[in-house]
């Protein structure tokens, strides 16, 4: 049986696989990528935005995975602990690329007056291009807040900006997909 990573994480399959891993069996860490990699790929191109930089992202993280194996703790969930080195990895790339994150404080965010949503469709394609198209720095809040899970804390922390500034860029976000959702609706 093929594991994934739905049926692998703390299991005895997802221990046995990591023991066999940190004792460098390269079988165990390919079932190891196979189980996690197409998740994390899904991390790296919502994150990166780009195909190419989402493939080298995931696989410099891999690699990181692979020398760091030894020190995953053994109660500690493997698809945690390989998230956050993607994650990491993920926000190295855009550092890179100089992504700017609009440093702010208490900065009052009006909703656009007048919005009736009911009149307009959520598609998950409508929201997901939306998404696409939003400024890097947005986009990354949104990303680790919705989809990743992170607190508006841990995202500052990773980040290195203000909570309050990745609040300001999460309700910004928000409603620049609000804004271009309801572009899309208006122009079909």
């Amino acid at each position: 049986m093929k594991a994934s990573a739905t049926n692998l994480n703390q299991t005895p399959l997802a221990e046995y696989i990591v023991e066999r891993c940190k004792k460098g069996d390269v079988r165990a860490f390919r079932e190891l990528y196979d189980a996690y990699s197409a998740a994390m790929y899904n991390i790296c191109l919502r994150m990166t935005n780009n195909v190419s930089d989402a493939e080298d992202t995931l696989q410099e993280a891999f690699i990181q995975v692979h020398r760091s194996i030894h020190k995953l703790e053994k109660e500690s969930s493997i698809s945690a602990w390989i998230k956050r080195i993607v994650v990491n990895h993920c926000l190295n790339t855009l550092r890179k690329k100089k992504v700017y994150f609009e440093d702010v404080e208490d900065v009052e965010i009006k909703a656009e007056e007048g919005i009736d949503e009911a009149q307009f469709t959520w598609t998950v394609a409508a929201v997901k291009s939306a998404i696409h198209t939003l400024p890097q720095g947005y986009r990354t809040v949104l990303n680790l807040y919705l989809f990743e899970e992170y607190s508006h804390r841990e995202i500052a922390e990773m980040l290195g900006i203000t909570e309050s500034t990745v609040k300001t860029q999460y309700m910004r976000a928000k409603e620049k997909v609000r804004q271009i959702v309801k572009q899309q609706n208006v122009t079909r």
